[in-house]
C-alpha cells in the first residue's frame, strides 16, 4: 500500500490495483502538486461537503468513471450531478473489492456553496477508517477533538492517522497532539494547514510535540506500508 500527500487534506491511496483519493481539492488549492486533468482515480472518498474537500470530485468522477463514497446526503447531492455514488453513514461499514470503509464521527460542519452562493446542506461530516492489505488508515477529515477518538484507537490498530492541525476551523496542534495520543497510531501525519493564511501552522513543531510517531509529509511525498 502506498499513501501520498497532495496538500491540504488530499491523500492518495494505491492498493489492490486501485487508485483512491480522499477529499480531492485540487483546482484552487495553492499547495497541491496535481492538475485535475492529469489525475487518474478509481474511487473517491469524501469526509464532508465543504468545497475545499469535495473539490474536483464531480469532474474527476466523470472523466474517470470513478465511484464516489460519501455520507448519505452528500452522496445523494452528488448523484444528482450525474456522479456514480455509494452512500454511507457514521458507524456503518462496507467491504468493497479494494478494501473496507467505515465512517466515524467528526465534529464539524458540512455544506456545499454553489456558484450562485446558495448553501446546500450535505449531512453530517465524518472521518474515514480504511482497511486493506492488513493495514488500517484513519483520515479524520475536518474535526474538533472529541473523546471518542480514544474508542477509535482502542478498537482499531491504526497504521497511519492523518490529522488536521490548522486550528480556527479544525483542531489546532495542541488538540491534535491529544488526538494522536488517544488514537495510538504508528504514524501520525498532519494535514489541513497552511493552505490559507487563517490556518498557518508549523507542522514540524507539531510532530515534535507527539514524538517519534509524527511525520511531516512534503507535498507529493509518500509512505509505503
Amino acid at each position: 500500500m502506498k499513501l501520498t500527500y497532495h496538500g491540504h487534506s488530499v491523500v492518495k491511496i494505491e492498493t489492490n490495483g486501485k487508485t483512491i483519493f480522499i477529499d480531492p481539492f485540487i483546482t484552487g488549492n495553492p499547495l497541491t502538486d496535481l492538475k485535475a486533468e492529469d489525475v487518474h482515480v478509481d474511487v473517491i472518498l469524501l469526509t464532508h461537503g465543504h468545497n475545499d474537500h469535495v473539490g474536483d470530485t464531480v469532474a474527476l468522477a466523470k472523466q474517470n468513471d470513478a465511484l464516489v463514497i460519501a455520507p448519505y446526503e452528500l452522496a445523494t447531492y452528488l448523484s444528482w450531478k450525474g456522479v456514480r455514488t455509494h452512500p454511507m453513514h457514521i458507524g456503518g461499514s462496507f467491504t468493497f473489492e479494494f478494501g473496507k470503509i467505515k465512517l466515524t464521527q467528526a465534529f464539524h460542519g458540512s455544506s456545499y456553496v454553489e456558484e450562485d452562493e446558495t448553501i446546500v446542506y450535505t449531512g453530517m461530516p465524518s472521518g474515514i477508517l480504511f482497511h486493506a492489505e492488513g493495514k488500517t488508515i484513519y483520515h479524520a477529515g475536518d474535526t474538533a477533538l472529541f473523546s471518542d477518538m480514544k474508542l477509535i484507537g482502542e478498537m482499531n490498530d491504526i497504521d497511519v492517522a492523518f490529522l488536521p492541525i490548522g486550528d480556527n476551523f479544525t483542531m489546532g496542534p495542541e488538540d491534535a497532539a491529544i488526538a494522536a495520543k488517544w488514537l495510538k497510531a504508528k504514524i501520525v501525519v498532519p494535514i489541513h494547514y497552511n493552505t490559507f493564511p487563517i490556518i498557518q501552522q508549523d507542522p514540524q513543531q507539531f510532530v515534535e510535540m507527539i514524538g517519534r510517531v509524527g511525520r511531516v509529509l512534503r507535498v507529493g511525498e509518500s509512505i509505503e506500508l
